[in-house]
């Protein structure tokens, strides 16, 4: 099964008989999946290694990895297992890329989002990246592109591949390799495979270590890890830090109102709140609200923690207030956490009462 147009009997028969294994030699190697953000938000997926025997081949990948133009793939190891500065650092690192691949000699390429994740899911195995299309298949692109890696700092260093067709209509997969003191060189060629669309969103599973974030030390966590370049990170954590950890809602009702920007949300908190003689909060807290532009031009993964974090804050106000009158609140928790499911999660939402979905 290939993308494109099928192939001749014979070569059916040469591919079932070696054809695929390339110089890498690892046919038999679980493959390596990813997710390929098209035009209007949808998902296209496709692997490097064991074809998977009932996928089949879509045609949005065959038009961005093929030929006409070459493509190129980048993607930053996200360090799982390596506790929260390591994913911080990554974050980091994805988000200065970004930045990078829209100016100078990679703005006439068309860049997509791509993720590389495990087979069977499982947290801490996503890595985010971007998918370079040159239309034109320009030398200079891919000059640009070790130029760009050899000057980053961390390690490892991103990945980078590069995508070739053949006279056959396979696609194939070629990793760039950079030895020190030798350059960068090609590491063979793995076979592009499509594969089956997972059940879940590939980032279903990181989200709650990296979004919507189970419980209060897990947001803590992450700020923690940013306070050497985010002043305003210990700032906000030694507030966090005076609130009891255990609250309870006193006597009186507390009325939680959501909805999105610009919708009339502050005329209508402000209008209960009068009518209830009831005390209004909004989230995130004023004592925090003056840092959400610092926050907000950081990663996902910081920027989520702060929103996160100023939750906690409110509901200890919340707690505080409700022993002694009704309070009305301005979005709460659920705004923080459906907005990081539908802008990570993208097109593929969790169903009612998925198991996943962090509680408390």
């Amino acid at each position: 099964m290939v993308f494109g147009r099928r192939p001749p009997a014979p070569l059916l028969l040469a591919r079932f008989s070696g054809l695929r294994r390339g110089a890498c030699g690892r046919a038999m190697a679980p493959p390596r999946c990813f997710a390929l953000e098209l035009p209007g938000c949808t998902l296209a997926h496709f692997a490097v290694g064991d074809e998977a025997p009932d996928a089949r081949p879509d045609p949005g990948v065959a038009a961005l990895l093929g030929p006409p133009g070459r493509s190129y793939s980048l993607s930053v190891p996200e360090a799982g297992g390596a506790g929260c500065a390591a994913r911080v650092r990554a974050a980091r690192l994805h988000q200065r890329l970004l930045h990078q691949l829209r100016r100078g000699p990679f703005r006439r390429c068309q860049l997509r989002r791509l993720l590389c994740y495990r087979p069977g899911g499982g947290a801490g195995g996503l890595q985010h990246g971007f998918l370079l299309r040159d239309p034109r298949d320009s030398p200079d692109t891919r000059s640009a592109l070790l130029a760009l890696l050899d000057a980053c700092p961390e390690a490892p260093r991103p990945s980078l591949a590069e995508f070739s067709g053949d006279p056959l209509c396979r696609l194939w997969q070629l990793p760039w390799e950079r030895r020190d003191g030798q350059g960068w060189r090609q590491l063979g060629r793995e076979r592009v495979v499509p594969v089956p669309e997972p059940a879940l969103h590939p980032v279903v599973p990181d989200l709650p270590s990296a979004g919507v974030f189970p419980h209060r030390e897990a947001a803590r966590a992450v700020l923690e890890a940013c306070t050497s370049f985010i002043p305003e990170a210990r700032a906000v954590l030694d507030l966090v830090d005076q609130c009891p950890e255990q609250v309870q809602k006193g006597k009186f009702p507390v009325i939680v109102i959501e909805g999105l920007d610009a919708t009339g949300k502050t005329t209508v908190t402000q209008s209960v709140s009068d009518s209830l003689k009831a005390v209004l909060l909004k989230s995130p807290p004023s004592c925090i609200s003056q840092w959400r532009k610092v926050f907000d031009d950081e990663p996902t993964i910081i920027r989520r923690a702060f929103y996160s974090l100023g939750n906690y804050i409110v509901a200890s106000e919340i707690a505080k207030e409700s022993t002694k009158s009704p309070v009305i609140v301005d979005r709460y928790w659920h705004s923080t956490a459906t907005y990081t499911i539908a802008t990570e999660g993208r097109s593929v939402l969790p169903a009612d009462g998925e198991p996943w979905l962090p509680r408390g």
